[in-house]
């Protein structure tokens, strides 16, 4: 008998093995004393037990094929191997939101998850895998898999996490570690300085922080600075143009630290190139009128007289004479 056929004469098994066992197990069972009534009962139970075992081969006919919609073991287990990696991202990301550290800490779990969706969506030939990601990524309107995917690509993207990473996304770049290295050193600057003075809501001048946190300060800043101009210039892309958040949310709390909880500022090494430059501004015009003024007198100095002038006076000189 076909399965189809089995599946057809399942409920009408089920309901006469229901009824075999309501007529034999009654609470006060009919007396049975003829022998009719001995062959009748025994006919029952017969009955009953070849009822159980149709439905027992029905059963695991059933777990042998699978209901209609049920994946291939090799699919199941691509589907939970997306599961659990997503199951890991997703926690690494909301313990990691404050302080963001998502790039530092979930690159791994990010990876694992690209690498199971890769495994899903790969078709090389192979008619199960084409199934299996035929059934995991288009057998319905939600698309369940394809909606988390494109949400852990776009949380990655817009954090700019590829910009503190490698180019293969093994770890953490040179200049990453180097400025999380300076910037927990400048943490622990800002904590032994810190220790022993008052806190208070209004900002006041810390000196010990400011003094002697200044220059790691400073290496922290110029390092930052440095990977900004390195990554605008690596790259045309607008994600590009922005340093991962970690690092970007790392330089905001120590510039908050230092100027509003510390109150403390770095002094321009430029001030005495920038003040000669601007002197020398200044002073243009008073130099330039100087100078036209001394032009001018010395024009005057060298002015001739026309000679028709001189023939005047010759003229007179010479009538007074006469006279």
């Amino acid at each position: 008998m076909g399965l189809a056929a089995r599946l057809v004469l399942l409920p009408g098994l089920l309901l006469g093995l229901s009824a075999g066992q309501g007529l034999g197990s009654g609470r006060h069972p009919p007396p049975q004393s003829s022998p009719e009534g001995w062959a009748l009962g025994g006919g029952r139970r017969l009955l009953s037990l070849e009822l159980l075992e149709e439905a027992e081969d029905l059963s695991l006919a059933l777990l042998g094929t699978g209901l209609p919609g049920e994946l291939p073991p090799e699919c199941r287990e691509l589907l939970v191997g997306f599961a659990n990696s997503s199951v890991r991202l997703t926690g690494c990301l909301v313990r990691s939101a404050r302080p963001v550290r998502l790039c530092q800490s979930c690159y791994r779990h990010f990876q694992s998850v690209t690498e199971q969706l890769e495994n899903i969506t790969r078709a090389v030939g192979n008619s199960s895998e084409s199934n299996c990601a035929k059934s995991l990524l288009m057998s319905d309107r939600v698309q369940l898999v394809v909606i988390l995917s494109q949400f852990f690509n776009s949380t990655w993207e817009t954090a700019n996490c590829a910009n503190c990473l490698k180019n293969n996304s093994e770890g953490l770049s040179n200049s990453t570690v180097e400025f999380l290295h300076l910037f927990n050193t400048t943490l622990t600057c800002f904590e032994d300085n810190f220790q022993g003075q008052s806190i208070n809501l209004v900002p006041s001048n810390h000196t010990e922080v400011c003094r002697n946190c200044s220059q790691t300060y400073r290496n922290l800043n110029a390092l930052y600075n440095k990977m900004q101009k390195m990554t605008g210039q690596g790259s045309d892309s607008e994600h590009r143009t922005h340093l991962c958040i970690d690092v970007e949310d790392a330089m905001n709390i120590t510039r908050r630290l230092w100027s509003r909880t510390f109150n403390c500022s770095v002094p321009c090494s430029d001030t005495v190139p920038v003040i000669a430059v601007s002197s020398f501004i200044l002073f243009l015009p008073v130099i330039f009128y100087l100078s036209s003024f001394l032009h001018s007198k010395q024009k005057k100095r060298i002015l001739i007289l026309p000679k028709r002038i001189q023939s005047n006076a010759s003229l007179v000189n010479i009538q007074e004479k006469y006279s």
